[in-house]
């Protein structure tokens, strides 16, 4: 299925990456499945990516280090991370996952259902905050293109802009600290409640438009 919004999944056995590609086949996300922790920095580099999927046992740079790389990089160190690991060798290793960077920790053999519903979150999260960008560089354009009609109207247009602009504003930061609960391993239960108000906001704003 073609999509915008990409997946990157790191894992050196092949048989589990198509097991990824099967469960989320049914997700408007197109699946970028790599081997290794190099080949993950390097399509980083490319393409944007909505949420990594990292294996943490792999030869060479496993995922805790791998982790570290994107982490320190500007560029990536906001993409979300789940680690992915066998269920005899949790515990400690969830404990420096969460220290990592994770949003998330999952051991195999993972539920499919479980891991479709935290995946199509950060999904939704993804493409809602590309939406707000779009849609407030487009208000921001409008408003500078109107600038020449000086006036009481084209005050209150500017003035009801920077108010619509400061609630998406608002509530996109509600998602974002619900993202670092996440990631600091503490539950985030109005994720979901964020995440639907701030679709609201885009929604009348794009009516408006």
């Amino acid at each position: 299925m073609g999509s915008d919004t990409r997946i990157l999944a790191v894992d050196d056995r092949a048989e589990n990456l198509t097991a990824l590609a099967a469960v989320l086949d049914a997700l408007p996300v197109e699946l970028v499945p790599v081997t290794s922790g190099q080949a993950a920095l390097k399509e980083l580099l490319n393409d944007e990516f909505a949420l990594i999927l990292l294996d943490v046992v792999m030869p060479e740079m496993d995922g805790f280090e791998t982790a570290g790389h994107i982490k320190s990089r500007p560029r990536t160190r906001d993409i979300p991370i789940i680690f992915l690991t066998a269920g005899g060798e949790a515990g400690e290793q969830a404990f420096r996952g969460y220290a990592a960077g994770a949003v998330d920790y999952l051991t195999k053999p993972f539920d499919p259902w479980l891991l479709r519903a935290k995946v199509s979150v950060f999904v939704e999260l993804h493409r809602r905050t590309l939406q707000l960008r779009r849609q407030a560089r487009l208000l921001r354009e409008s408003l500078t293109e109107g600038g020449s009609d000086n006036g009481e109207s084209f005050e209150r247009v500017l003035a009801g802009g920077a108010r619509l602009l400061a609630a998406l504003d608002e509530r996109l930061r509600l998602v974002e600290d619900d993202v670092k609960r996440l990631r600091g391993g503490e539950p985030a239960g109005e994720l979901d409640e964020h995440v639907a108000d701030l679709r609201l906001a885009l929604d009348a704003l794009s009516a408006g438009g």
